[in-house]
């Protein structure tokens, strides 16, 4: 269901979408209004989050930044997955998952619909951005441990 969502946002953009078998080095691109993701990708999980992330270069990116040596490059390359984190998993859904009595972060990822490897990086991104907790809506993120705090008045 996220995937086709994403796809339908891509479409909404003007872009095309291509699952085409690439080398295994390579997982997805995004140049020039298309994005290709790699047919041999096994989960739909991962391609879900491969897709945000093209979505975030279209969103966020400029030229070829192929190059990862150079550190404007990276700067792009660190925009489009961090919009991509925010994209999949916005602080608001700690707190959905904390009332839907999801238990680990295994439990989350599946609620999600993301690999669990995307979920480490998205909470190790916030906590670089937020520290080990941030506030939301009356609740408290932890980053470390991971969890939901819930304040009550009396």
């Amino acid at each position: 269901m996220v995937y086709e969502h994403l796809l339908r946002e891509a479409e909404h953009h003007g872009l095309d979408i291509y699952e085409k078998p690439m080398t295994l080095t390579v997982k997805g691109l995004y140049a020039d209004g298309a994005i290709w993701i790699n047919k041999h990708i096994p989960n739909t999980a991962e391609k879900v989050c491969i897709l945000a992330e093209e979505l975030g270069h279209y969103h966020t990116s400029a030229g070829n930044i192929l190059d990862q040596t150079k550190i404007v490059n990276r700067k792009q390359e660190q925009r489009a997955r961090t919009w991509a984190y925010e994209k999949l998993i916005p602080l608001s859904v700690f707190v959905e998952a904390h009332k839907q009595g999801i238990q680990n972060r295994y439990e989350f990822a599946e609620y999600l619909g993301v690999s669990e490897h995307f979920l480490e990086s998205a909470v190790q991104r916030y906590k670089e951005k937020y520290g080990l907790y941030v506030s939301v809506d009356g609740y408290t993120i932890s980053f470390e441990p991971l969890g939901v705090i819930e304040f009550f008045e009396f």
